[in-house]
């Protein structure tokens, strides 16, 4: 899902074919998933966090490009995006999404 709403997002934006795998990469990959997890935290309900723990705890092979805790953060981002779609809530996971993709600028 997550990756999903990526790369319409880099499509919207203009992005060729051959530019876009690479661009998609860079921000599906756990590392930049965990760090969109980080961001969202504070803005979701009780319910949507546990979900996203859930996700997190699940267990199952992490690669060689993350750390076992950015892995199990970003399966917890994709289990909370899943979960969203699965329950139509399209708007929220519009405005989570805006937060991760668009990250507020730190003072």
């Amino acid at each position: 899902m997550y990756e999903l709403l990526v790369r319409k997002r880099l499509l919207i934006e203009g992005h060729h074919h051959g530019k876009l795998h690479e661009l998609s990469v860079k921000k599906v990959r756990a590392s930049y998933q965990a760090s969109g997890a980080k961001l969202i935290e504070p803005l979701l309900s009780e319910e949507e966090l546990a979900v996203l723990k859930r996700g997190r705890n699940a267990k199952s092979p992490v690669p060689k490009s993350a750390s076992v805790g950015e892995y199990r953060l970003a399966t917890g981002l994709e289990a909370l995006f899943g979960y969203l779609e699965l329950r139509g809530e399209h708007e929220r996971i519009a405005q989570l999404f805006e937060v991760i993709y668009n990250p507020p600028l730190s003072e």
